[in-house]
């Protein structure tokens, strides 16, 4: 039985990798699944990772490239950048070729077409076609080795074939082609098995194929796949040719890296931001997006300039300001959140008019009701029954504009052709954080008076 990774066994591997005990790392490592040793890679600090697989590709070319498959390309690209374009393209050609694609397209354009070069005619030939598709097209992930037989096959052929094929990606179903090699069909295995050997593929395949093209954005794919319960997707290009399959493995994949993108971007960071990186790169990359935000806060701080006559003669009114704005934010970026899932997944919202009533009602509500008990606080602290109707009144209000804010501002990006995601919480924050403080100021400014 192999080995399963524990931090136990991590720790081991760093100690001994660190200790430069480099047959006793591959001793272990060469007993573990390859996405177990990708998960110990991750662990190390970037240069004993890089010894680390530098010990495995000398010893197991095979589980080297399997294992910098599951490491995936954001860390194996490091690794690779270390080693010469004769052994790269030699562990390259160990992957399928939609599974290289993202590890060459990382590397500097000289060491791509090093690569490229000293790779074997056929599996160069494969990557570069798909290095031809944008970055996060079906084009970029499908696989071309693609299980395809003409219609006129019988089923007994078609079996025959199918014991015969060689190296394939995972084939779930059997794409049928007419004999210009445009996608007409597809059935089963179920369907091959039931079916007399000479009956025809034609007269018992669905015609009726979910397909996607080539320059498809991969999440269209993703949400397609979990729509309709598939296992595979084929691609075509816009001639209706068979050019590749998407297997549910990379679909998983894809939707792992959107959810990822997704929840950066809604808290302003660059999608490459890892735990990994070193400070010197995590503060380049979150630097812009803290500048913008410390721009959208200044808009608080030129409300209480505005009224800085009512901080200065209200001061416990303004005291209660951060959490009205902390409130309304939270209830502005749960909104948000929502509506970019609804988004992302593709979910229809029905009517614009209405969402934005409703999501109105629930942020009055919740306001509403957390502000009584924010205005019974403030009454047993001061006993001033006009600064706990302000406070009511600020945050209901402040409330009541935050949820339609939360609504509108990925809608709004949406159709800018921006992504949703993109850092909707710092817009969301600076909208709901200015209601708020003008919201409670004005009000305090109306009586200062009577709470001074």
């Amino acid at each position: 039985m192999p080995l399963t990774r524990t931090p136990l066994l991590s720790e081991t591997v760093r100690k001994l990798v660190a200790r430069g005990a480099y047959v006793n790392a591959f001793n272990i490592l060469n007993r573990l699944h390859p996405a177990d040793i990708a998960g110990i890679l991750a662990d190390l600090p970037e240069h004993l990772r890089r010894e680390a697989f530098k010990t495995l590709h000398q010893r197991n070319l095979t589980l080297a490239g399997a294992a910098l498959s599951e490491l995936g390309p954001e860390r194996g690209a490091s690794i690779l950048s270390e080693m010469s374009s004769q052994e790269i393209s030699e562990l390259l050609q160990e992957l399928d070729p939609d599974d290289a694609a993202p590890f060459v397209s990382r590397l500097p354009l000289e060491l791509q077409e090093a690569i490229l070069g000293a790779m074997r005619t056929k599996e160069a030939s494969e990557v570069e076609d798909l290095l031809q598709y944008p970055e996060e097209t079906a084009g970029r992930i499908m696989s071309p080795k693609v299980f395809s037989l003409n219609e006129e096959t019988t089923v007994g052929e078609a079996i025959h074939k199918l014991q015969d094929a060689g190296d394939l990606e995972m084939v779930f179903y059997i794409y049928v082609v007419d004999d210009r090699g445009k996608l007409s069909g597809v059935l089963s295995l179920r369907q091959l098995l039931l079916k007399r050997p000479e009956t025809r593929l034609k007269d018992i395949m669905e015609t009726d194929v979910i397909r996607v093209t080539a320059d498809t954005d991969q999440e269209e794919v993703a949400q397609l796949v979990a729509s309709y319960n598939l296992l595979a997707v084929p691609v075509v290009d816009q001639q209706n040719n068979l050019v590749g399959v998407i297997t549910v493995d990379d679909v998983i994949d894809v939707i792992k890296h959107e959810a990822t993108e997704d929840i950066f971007r809604l808290a302003g960071l660059d999608t490459d931001e890892r735990v990994f990186n070193t400070p010197r790169t995590s503060v380049w990359k979150r630097f812009p997006w803290l500048v913008v935000n410390l721009a959208t806060a200044s808009v608080s701080t030129l409300i209480l300039l505005l009224f800085r006559g009512t901080v200065e003669r209200a001061a416990i009114a303004v005291a209660f300001v951060p959490a009205i704005a902390n409130q309304a934010g939270v209830t502005g970026t749960q909104t948000s959140t929502i509506v970019v899932r609804a988004l992302a997944l593709g979910e229809t919202y029905g009517s614009l008019p209405r969402l934005i009533a409703r999501e109105w009602a629930v942020g009055a509500v919740s306001g509403t009701i957390v502000g009584s008990l924010l205005a019974i606080a403030a009454y047993l602290i001061e006993g001033n029954v006009t600064l706990s109707l302000i406070l009511l009144l600020a945050l209901a209000g402040a409330s009541s504009v935050a949820a339609p804010v939360g609504t509108l501002v990925p809608l709004v990006l949406r159709l800018l052709r921006a992504d949703p995601a993109h850092a909707s919480n710092i817009f969301v924050t600076m909208i709901t954080d200015g209601t708020s403080y003008l919201l409670a100021l004005a009000l305090a400014a109306l009586v200062v008076t009577s709470i001074s």
